[in-house]
């Protein structure tokens, strides 16, 4: 018992270290929040060069100032439908911390909507699927604004292999 109540105590420390300000998008109308530290910036969608045998959600690489950036597509990474490009959908740079360095990528979503800052209290943990499902990489669920916003952990989208292919294409 005495257990189990330590164990809620850190589970609520924790979730109120995850307090700050994220920068919300959309993905297949569902609502996700990256932290606002991990973000280096946001531009329009792009030429993107292909690169050949990667995976599909690896759409290939971009060239920003000069820095080659590999770019994933979200939606096609988390499994959901492919959808066609719009006015709305743009590339957020973010930067992933790996076991040696950080790594700058690009991550295609449908549209970004605000930045929100988020109290410790809004966001609860992740929910247990089972051990089937994979959901490490998201850090909790924000309840903000009326809706339910899905907070990931950037840096565990992808597994430490994926990256590792991703730095072999970036500069």
């Amino acid at each position: 018992m005495e257990q189990a109540a330590r164990q809620v105590q850190q589970d609520s420390r924790t979730l109120q270290e995850k307090e700050g300000k994220y920068l919300t998008f959309t993905l297949a109308n569902e609502d996700y929040g990256l932290e606002i530290l991990k973000v280096r910036e946001i531009i329009g969608m792009m030429d993107i060069t292909h690169v050949p045998q990667t995976p599909e959600y690896v759409k290939g690489v971009i060239n920003l100032r000069g820095r080659v950036i590999p770019v994933i597509d979200l939606r096609l990474k988390f499994g959901l439908e492919a959808a066609e490009y719009g006015e709305r959908t743009c590339i957020i740079v973010v930067e992933v911390q790996t076991h040696t360095a950080a790594v700058q990528m690009g991550v295609v979503v449908d549209s970004v909507s605000e930045v929100l800052n988020i109290n410790g209290e809004d966001i609860e943990p992740p929910p247990s699927f089972g051990s089937r499902l994979k959901t490490q990489y998201i850090l909790g669920i924000a309840k903000a604004k009326g809706t339910i916003k899905i907070l990931l952990d950037i840096d565990r989208v992808l597994t430490s292999e994926e990256i590792s292919g991703l730095e072999t294409m970036g500069g």
